[in-house]
């Protein structure tokens, strides 16, 4: 589904990715995982198209999407759950949701809106709540639910994790694999606990500095014991 191929990437004269290569599977979770500053925020945001890429295609489904505006992405099926959430703290839970709902066929509102609110039931009792005053596992839950409003093929989600409480965590995650299962959304996971990401993603990759290090199985790489190390017993990769 997705085919990412000598992609480099700049901020100004930083080179932030360095030829990298990966590929998602249609109906699978892959898991991206590295330390703070490897460039996995920056690698989700080139798929979107903001920066562009200086070298390198991403093609979804077959089509270099490389200078497509991030509106059309959407309705190519591509959707992004960005670090920190980013939801719209002065909208309620449903004028959040609406707002996922943009490039989507009207038709399919109602449903669609009643499929978030069975995977995320929290959000169901605090529809007209604004979104602000939301707990930040609640938050979440509204940025993953906003970007499934648009029927994504493709859902993004960088570090769904971040800052949650370990019982919000297991839940975040069991909700991810649901939303694979269940719906068949293919998932592309950046996260900082290699942990959960390994065990849940069908296949996973290690950037370090820009580039991609090691490639494998989430299990196979769960087991690593360099990855073990570096990023499941207190290493920083």
């Amino acid at each position: 589904m997705l085919s990412i191929s000598g992609l480099h990437t700049y901020y100004g004269a930083v080179h932030a990715l360095k030829g990298v290569d990966l590929e998602v599977g249609e109906g699978e979770i892959v898991a991206l995982i590295g330390a703070n500053g490897a460039g996995k925020s920056t690698l989700l945001m080139t798929i979107c198209g903001n920066p562009r890429p200086r070298h390198g295609t991403v093609l979804l489904s077959g089509k270099n999407i490389v200078g497509v505006p991030t509106h059309e992405l959407v309705r190519l099926g591509l959707a992004h759950s960005p670090e920190g959430r980013r939801i719209f703290p002065r909208m309620t839970v449903v004028e959040n949701l609406q707002m996922g709902a943009v490039a989507a066929d009207p038709a399919h509102f109602n449903d669609d809106l009643e499929r978030v609110f069975t995977l995320f039931p929290r959000l169901k009792e605090r529809r007209d709540q604004r979104g602000g005053t939301l707990s930040g596992g609640e938050q979440q839950m509204l940025a993953i639910g906003r970007a499934l409003m648009s029927r994504p093929r493709l859902l993004l989600l960088d570090e769904p994790s971040l800052g949650l409480a370990p019982l919000v965590v297991k839940q975040i995650f069991s909700i991810i694999q649901e939303i694979n299962q269940r719906d068949k959304v293919t998932v592309l996971l950046v996260e900082q606990n290699a942990y959960h990401a390994l065990k849940l993603a069908h296949r996973g990759y290690v950037l370090v500095n820009g580039k991609i290090t090691m490639t494998g199985r989430g299990t196979d790489l769960l087991a690593d014991e360099q990855i073990r190390a570096a990023y499941l017993e207190g290493g920083h990769g």
